[in-house]
């Protein structure tokens, strides 16, 4: 779903350019300082510190779930191999059995 919401974005970006005129292609601004509230606003708060994730144990359930999912889609395939194999089996037992 993302990728069609960047192919749309991309598109209409191109659009955009080929409309504009030459003087307006420079999108980007120049490089301005962060003032104080800026800076105050960007720095650690220490109270709000005990709602931070912990980074190990984030990972450590991502791989976890990494792992779960592998395991699920292998009993998966391993069920629809037996269930194919016994299927073929019954249907040679079924055709050897009636050409005798």
């Amino acid at each position: 779903m993302a990728f069609f919401l960047n192919r749309t974005t991309l598109a209409s970006h191109f659009r955009s350019q080929s409309q504009a005129d030459p003087s307006s292609l420079s999108r980007r601004g120049f490089h301005v300082e962060p003032g104080t509230r800026e800076k105050a606003l960007l720095a650690e708060d220490p109270s709000l510190r005990r709602f931070r994730s912990h980074k190990k144990g984030v990972s450590r359930i991502k791989r976890m779930g990494d792992i779960l999912t592998i395991v699920v889609v292998a009993g998966c395939c391993y069920e629809i191999y037996v269930k194919a194999t016994m299927r073929e089996e019954a249907r040679q037992a079924k055709t050897a059995s009636g050409s005798t």
